[in-house]
């Protein structure tokens, strides 16, 4: 994090509580492997529990194995269908259309993809981490469990 955002945040943190009204952030990658524009996080608005982003999922791709170490997660799908292999075992399977919530429970295993090969799919994700990232934990050995020919 750089200087600019710790002063931010401390200055954020030590106010009086208060209303924040931000922007989405420019879009990156995360280490899941998907496309991420931040809205309310600990740095941009001093959030201590929830951060609010959009996700994207390109045509055909899928996140990498992952879990968020104790933190839930929440999503609401905009646009696109997406599906999400889930379990210890990734032995679960959702699909998620535009218009439905779908909850992922702290420490959950789960990787979301987007079968389609032309439509993105588009979800406002909340997580009880205000740092988004910093949860993460990768599952590489896991990438290839689903049965992804089952999905087609």
């Amino acid at each position: 994090m750089n200087t600019n955002a710790q002063t931010q945040i401390t200055q954020v943190t030590q106010d009086p509580p208060t209303c924040r009204l931000v922007q989405a952030g420019p879009e990156f990658e995360g280490k899941q492997g998907l496309t991420y524009a931040v809205g309310i996080s600990a740095e941009s608005a001093g959030s201590r529990h929830v951060h609010l982003q959009l996700a994207t999922i390109p045509p055909g791709a899928r996140a990498r194995a992952h879990l968020h170490a104790a933190h839930e997660t929440a999503i609401y799908q905009l646009s696109g269908i997406s599906g999400c292999w889930y379990g210890q075992r990734l032995e679960h399977h959702v699909v998620v259309r535009a218009g439905d919530f779908f909850y992922i429970p702290a420490d959950v295993l789960h990787i979301p993809y987007n079968a389609s090969a032309d439509e993105p799919c588009v979800a406002v994700i909340a997580r009880t981490d205000p740092n988004e990232q910093e949860s993460v934990t990768m599952r590489p050995h896991l990438d290839a469990l689903p049965d992804w020919a089952s999905v087609a």
